[in-house]
């Protein structure tokens, strides 16, 4: 895998993404060239033939981004690929009909768009049927041993499963039931049985390329002699928490402790690297306030006209290092939803009006927050602030869930883009370890890469009730 924006994404991911960036650039550029003939050099040098393809390779590689085409796991069927390919061109079709209807200078020849889309329809839908098939050959997976007998081995088992993406096959693993001693550590039982279990797999099935630790207690049970031999004979060794932080984007609650964090990378909070995010984080809240304000008006005569009650709604909740905070956001439920206490939005939640639906879907709500931000309670990206009422119990029931407060909050964040809303313990704790691993990695480059996927969040109308 690769790691981008303190983001790790699978080798293929990327193969198939700069390939389908030069198969535009190629259906294009040879559309100019069979429509244009000796003037091709012309038009795509002085006449910005080449920036207007590099708009269209821009555009198409959008569309298939939206349509979760870089995101295989997502897929459920292959047929599914070929049809949203499809509705990639046919969009791709529409926007270059319109730019020529309305703005003649953006053709760049007579007919080249339409053999450009015609060229490129042909070599995407083969190019896809041979990735895919080409990625299913043995060749190009990776043979996986998870070790050990914990939960955690059936997490990154499955995970694996699922993420088909990364080329990565489950091949054998340890996965029975075994019981400790009384003192709840490993038996010479457990430890005979790891070690023989996988000394009799690598001798039956030969050519493993990766065994994935997946032990709670390694001390005594851990086969190392039998690990470093297939170490120094070229077979990877990774741990289990860091094969799911890579491929799930999260830091897994599972097995975490306070010397795992002491001793990792990440969790540094410079100063000099928050004086950057806060500029970036101030001034997107500006543009966007100035943007939105003229809105205003109608959405609280909306809000006004849907329900009574006041237009914006207030709530204190949690920031920086557990200080409270005053918050604000347009009202999307009905006066007095919390007359019996404080209660999580549940999915089709009657508390919440139509508009007030529709709001929450589109983030509408949320844009009042953006002076939260200007008044440096908020950043734009963050952890979700909590209540208070809230927060004091999750402190407790969850473990390290502090954490998330050591930077400000936002009003988008890792966890929103990655999950859905948590309206429940076990799913804050899932949204908890997509914080944990914003916190943990931190960056400009992070922030800039949550923003570019709160748009595709907010157009597909996805996480929020």
């Amino acid at each position: 895998m690769i790691r981008l924006f303190n983001v790790y994404y699978p080798t293929r991911t990327l193969v198939l993404f700069l390939c389908e960036a030069l198969l535009v650039f190629g259906s294009f550029l040879f559309a100019v060239m069979c429509k244009m003939g000796p003037d091709a050099y012309i038009v795509l040098i002085y006449k910005n033939g080449l920036l207007k393809i590099a708009g269209i390779i821009v555009v198409t590689l959008l569309l298939s981004y939206y349509l979760d085409l870089y995101e295989r796991q997502l897929l459920l069927e292959h047929w599914e690929i070929y049809f949203r390919l499809l509705l990639v061109l046919g969009v791709l079709s529409f926007i270059l009909a319109s730019l020529v209807y309305f703005f003649p200078a953006m053709d760049i020849g007579p007919d080249v768009f339409a053999l450009g889309v015609t060229i490129l329809a042909v070599a995407l839908i083969s190019w896809r049927w041979v990735f895919e098939r080409t990625m299913r050959l043995a060749l190009f997976r990776e043979r996986v041993y998870v070790l050990g007998c914990s939960t955690q081995a059936q997490a990154v088992a499955k995970l694996l499963r699922t993420r088909r993406d990364v080329g990565m096959e489950v091949v054998g693993g340890a996965g029975k039931e075994i019981v400790g001693n009384a003192e709840g550590t490993a038996s010479y039982e457990q430890i005979d049985y790891l070690t023989a279990d996988l000394r009799t797999f690598c001798q039956a099935k030969p050519g493993i390329d990766r065994v994935i630790i997946a032990m709670e207690d390694r001390r005594k049970s851990m086969p190392v002699r039998e690990l470093l031999n297939l170490r120094l004979s070229g077979v990877a060794i990774e741990d289990a928490s860091a094969l799911i932080e890579r491929l799930s984007g999260k830091l897994s609650l599972e097995g975490l402790n306070p010397s795992t964090l002491i001793f990792t990378d990440g969790f540094n909070v410079k100063a000099s690297q928050q004086i950057l995010r806060d500029i970036v984080s101030i001034s997107v809240s500006f543009i966007g306030l100035v943007i939105c304000l003229p809105f205003f008006p109608f959405i609280m005569l909306a809000v006004c006209l849907s329900s009574p009650g006041p237009v914006f709604f207030s709530q204190t909740r949690v920031g920086l290092r557990g200080r409270p905070f005053i918050i604000r956001k347009f009202r999307t439920m009905r006066q007095n939803a919390e007359a019996n206490g404080a209660v999580w939005a549940a999915k089709n939640d009657p508390r919440i009006t139509t508009l007030g639906r529709f709001m929450r879907k589109m983030r509408i709500d949320e844009i009042p927050q953006l002076w939260n931000v200007l008044r440096g309670e908020m950043a734009f990206v963050g952890p979700r602030p909590e209540r208070p009422e809230f927060v004091q119990w999750l402190s407790y029931a969850i473990p390290f869930y502090n954490l998330r407060h050591m930077i400000r909050p936002g009003i988008t964040g890792w966890a929103q883009v990655r999950y859905h809303y948590g309206a429940s313990l076990e799913e804050t704790k899932h949204k908890l370890e997509y914080d944990l691993y914003y916190v943990k990695h931190q960056s400009l480059c992070l922030d800039l890469l949550i923003m570019f996927k709160t748009i595709k969040t907010i157009v597909l109308r996805r996480g929020a009730h």
